[in-house]
């Protein structure tokens, strides 16, 4: 059974950081590409980070320079660093492990909300 662990979301001042894990089971951590999305209500889901299997990264342009993805694959553990966040960046976020060819598969985490107050 697959499943995608998320933690570290809550309340945070604006200015200030915070740090999302995500711990993945049942998936060959080491070939998917991890990825962190966010959504509001109203809006689409949208790509903040992703990590590569070649730990290769790509951020959502508002977030570059401020927030940073890492992966650790002895813990099949992806990471979002968060700092200098903004009250824009209030969101469920989610954690993606996918693979686009052979063997495939896209699967979610539950989410979890981070809220910054200004």
């Amino acid at each position: 059974q697959v499943q995608l662990v998320e933690s570290g979301g809550g309340l945070v001042q604006a200015g200030g950081y915070m740090r999302l894990s995500c711990v993945a089971s049942g998936i060959d951590f080491r070939i998917a590409t991890m990825g962190w999305y966010r959504q509001v209500p109203g809006k689409e889901r949208e790509l903040v980070a992703f990590i590569n299997s070649g730990s290769l990264t790509k951020y959502l342009d508002s977030v570059r320079g401020r927030f940073t993805i890492s992966r650790d694959n002895a813990k099949n553990t992806v990471s979002l660093q968060m700092n200098d966040l903004k009250s824009e960046d209030t969101a469920i976020y989610y954690c993606n492990a996918r693979r686009t060819w052979s063997p495939t598969f896209d699967y979610w985490g539950q989410g979890t909300q981070v809220t910054v107050a200004s």
